[in-house]
Parts: structure tokens; C-alpha cells; sequence
């Protein structure tokens, strides 16, 4: 004490009044407080030591396994007016029911008489087709027919051309034959009168081979134009030969553009024919479609649409129908960091909204209230919050009393734990306090440990 002030402090005094002051001086009081401390820090360096699962939390809900049991809108296939409601919200429809039906706002198919005169006109274009073909048919018999003919009529004409030109070689060789005789009357006529003169032959005799000589000039003279008529009959053969082939390629050149005609009418009409039955069956399938049917079993969640009359439009959603049973998994999003630390069949403990549950993330057997759960699928991608999915399907490992719960509902929330390896919780919290991911023993990863112990 340094005595500054001039008052004086009774200390022995005041210990005499104060209670707790005699307390501080008691030596059993001191050896309990510290007895207890020792205690307590003797438990917590034992639970430093003790196991601790490390797992990845992550937040989702329940969904279904497979697309086709996960709630889905019941969509109309062609436009339309509400005429009748079937179902109500919350009624379970068995596959084919009828959910509603609708009448037709589009004025082409408004006659209630249309599919009949879309039948008529087909049969219409049907009977066309068959004259189309018939005509067809007569034209290819015709064509045969003309080109039956041309080769009988070139046959026949070509037999007029062979006589014609037998008739010029004979007409010829008889005009050979003539003049070589004219040439030898000639010759006797010259010694005639050469022998009249001499007085070897008398007047008489040169007389007749004067006659002689005019006879035969006057027969080389007359089968001369024979001949010249025979040839010319050969050119008119020729001719018709040539004008035969003409006329009938002509003909035949007439029916072959007849036919082409006909094949295009049948052309065009097939595709007339085949639009008019598309349209038959577009009209007949679209009134099946005025009743709206469910494509499954399941329950009817919400009515989209509302009261008689309402117009929708094509492929507008009416209803959301929950199938009935659904294979139930759960939608569990982590962040990027932890997804390498994850693989397929991993163990999963789950909690669900409205089940009450006593969660120790690091003890999973203490828990209370939680279901086992195994990684089905890991998305390749993130999703809009920047986090991944997995996919948890069931996993009871043969307790069933970890069967998940028939009350659960699609939509439900859930946190789930990802379980991973065993390290000592003064591990886990030297991790939590660096910022280590979870399973970073030695800078080995889960799988990559798991990869070597099975080289091993």
C-alpha cells in the first residue's frame, strides 16, 4: 500500500461484516471449485478424442424418382370451350377417366355433319382415280393397238415397195431387151436398103423391115414409158412407206400425250385424296379430343381452369394431377464445394418437415426421428441458385422402422446430412475453425483414399 490517501481502511473490520469474504478464505471451498475444474477439462479433453461422423448438410424437399410419378398438368390437345366438369379437386381418377369435356369454337368444324361430307368427297376423289386409271388403261390399249397396226401397215407397205421394185427390174429388162431388138431391126433395115439398091432383095422385103423397124421402135417407145410408170409407182411406194410410219407415230405420239395427261389428273388426284383422308382422320381424331381423359392414375391437386364456358387454348394447362404411388426421393441441394466429397451410394440421413426429430450430425446412431436415405443421382450442372442436386432415394438398410413415411407429401421440406468418415471431433473443430472442407485427412480425398486401399 502506498498510503496516499489520509483515510484509513478498518480491512479487518470490514471481513467481520462480509460474509463472502470469510467464504474466499476457506481452504475446503477452493480445493471443490478446483476439483470440478479439473473435471470438466479432463471431459472435454476425453470428448476431443471421442469419434465424430463429418457429413455435408444440405436443404430440399421430396420429390419423385422418376419423372412420370412427379406431379404434372393435364394439358387439352386441341382448343375449346368448357361444356362439363367430371372430377373435383382431391378426387382420385383411374387412367382413361374423363376429366372434363369441351364443344368446338373454331367455325370449319362446326357442321355436326362434316366427318359424312368429308367421307363423301373422298369417295368423290376415289371414283375420279378410278377414271383417271381407266383412261389410262384405254390409252395403253390404244398405244398397243397403233403400234400393232404401223407394223402391219409397214409390213404391207413395205411388200408394195418390193413389187414396185420387182415390176421396175422387169419393166427394165424388158426395155433392154426391146431396144436390143430395135438395134438389130435397125441394122437389117440399113443392109435392106442397101441390098434394095443393089437389086439383091425386092421392093416387098425392104417394105417389111421397114414396118418391122417402126413396130419395134414403137414397143421401145411403149415400154419405155412402162418403165418410167414403175419407177414412178416405186417412188410412190417409198413415199407411202415414210408417210405410213408418220402418220401412225403421230397417232401413237397423241395417245402417249393422252396418257401423260391422265397420269398427271391421277397424280394430282392421289394427293387430293391423301389430304382429304389426313383430313378425315385429323377431324375424327380432334373430336375424341373434346373429352379431356387422364393420362394415369392419380389424384387431382388443382383445377387450373374454372366454370362452363371458359375458352382455352391448344395446349393449355386444365389440371395437376399426383399420380398414386409415387416412387418417393428427395431433392438435396449442396454447395459446389462439397460436391467432390459426394458419390453415388453414399449414406444419407434425413429430416422431415413435420416429423419431429432429435438430429446429432456427428452421431448418427443417437439420433432420434430420422430416416436413412442413399445418393442416387449427382446433376452434372448447378442449378439456379448456384447449388447441386442430388437425388436420395430410400435407404432403411433393413430397420423398418426407418421406413420413410406413408404420409409424406411430394413438396415436403427436408434437411438432410451426407454422411462421410469418422475423425476425432478435436479434428472436426481444428477443420471448422481453418476452414478445411469436410474429409481432407492428409490431403486425400474420399475416393481417391478408397481408390488406393483397393490397389492395395
Amino acid at each position: 500500500m502506498l498510503n496516499l490517501s489520509k483515510q484509513r481502511v478498518n480491512v479487518k473490520a470490514i471481513e467481520e461484516e462480509v460474509n463472502s469474504l470469510h467464504t474466499l478464505h476457506s481452504h475446503k471451498t477452493a480445493r471443490v471449485v478446483y476439483r470440478w475444474i479439473l473435471g470438466i477439462v479432463g471431459a472435454l479433453l476425453l470428448v476431443m478424442f471421442l469419434p465424430w461422423q463429418q457429413n455435408i448438410q444440405g436443404k430440399g424437399y421430396v420429390t419423385a424418382l422418376t419423372p412420370q410419378d412427379r406431379p404434372q398438368n393435364v394439358q387439352n390437345a386441341v382448343a375449346g370451350q368448357i361444356r362439363h366438369w367430371n372430377v373435383r379437386e382431391g378426387d382420385f381418377v383411374k387412367e382413361g377417366d374423363t376429366l372434363l369435356i369441351i364443344s368446338e369454337i373454331k367455325d370449319e368444324y362446326f357442321d355436326p355433319q362434316v366427318l359424312l361430307r368429308t367421307q363423301e368427297q373422298i369417295q368423290a376423289k376415289m371414283d375420279g382415280i378410278k377414271a383417271y386409271k381407266a383412261k389410262i388403261e384405254a390409252s395403253d390399249n390404244q398405244i398397243a393397238a397403233l403400234r400393232q397396226a404401223l407394223q402391219f401397215s409397214l409390213e404391207k407397205t413395205r411388200n408394195k415397195l418390193i413389187q414396185a421394185q420387182q415390176k421396175v427390174r422387169i419393166d427394165s429388162a424388158d426395155f433392154v431387151a426391146l431396144n436390143r431388138g430395135l438395134e438389130i431391126t435397125k441394122e437389117r433395115l440399113d443392109r435392106g436398103e442397101v441390098m434394095y439398091k443393089d437389086g439383091t432383095i425386092s421392093l416387098v422385103d425392104l417394105e417389111s423391115r421397114r414396118v418391122k423397124f417402126q413396130e419395134d421402135q414403137a414397143k421401145v417407145i411403149s415400154q419405155n414409158q412402162k418403165l418410167g410408170i414403175s419407177r414412178n409407182e416405186l417412188i410412190n411406194a417409198r413415199i407411202e412407206l415414210s408417210s405410213v410410219q408418220a402418220d401412225y407415230q403421230k397417232e401413237i405420239a397423241k395417245a402417249l400425250s393422252d396418257r401423260s395427261s391422265a397420269l398427271s389428273s391421277l397424280a394430282e388426284g392421289e394427293s387430293e385424296l391423301s389430304k382429304l383422308q389426313n383430313k378425315y382422320e385429323n377431324i375424327r381424331i380432334r373430336r375424341d379430343q373434346y373429352v379431356v381423359r387422364a393420362p394415369q392414375s392419380g389424384y387431382i391437386v388443382k383445377s387450373l381452369k374454372a366454370g362452363i364456358g371458359e375458352t382455352i387454348k391448344e395446349g393449355e394447362s386444365i389440371v395437376t394431377l399426383q399420380p398414386q404411388t409415387p416412387d418417393l426421393a428427395v431433392e438435396l441441394y449442396v454447395k459446389a464445394m462439397d460436391l467432390s466429397l459426394i458419390a453415388p451410394g453414399r449414406h444419407v440421413r434425413l429430416e422431415f418437415d413435420g416429423w419431429p426429430a432429435l438430429q446429432f450430425s456427428g452421431w448418427p446412431g443417437t439420433a432420434v426421428g430420422t430416416f436413412g436415405g442413399t445418393v442416387a443421382i449427382i446433376d452434372r450442372v448447378n442449378s439456379k441458385n448456384g447449388e447441386y442436386r442430388l437425388l436420395i432415394k430410400p435407404d432403411h438398410r433393413g430397420n423398418e422402422n426407418e421406413k420413410w413415411p406413408e404420409q409424406l407429401r411430394i413438396g415436403s421440406g427436408v434437411n438432410g446430412f451426407v454422411m462421410l468418415k469418422d475423425v476425432p471431433i478435436w479434428w472436426e473443430i481444428w477443420r471448422q475453425l481453418n476452414g478445411f472442407p469436410p474429409d481432407y485427412l492428409n490431403g486425400i480425398l474420399p475416393q481417391e483414399e478408397e481408390t488406393k486401399d483397393s490397389k492395395k
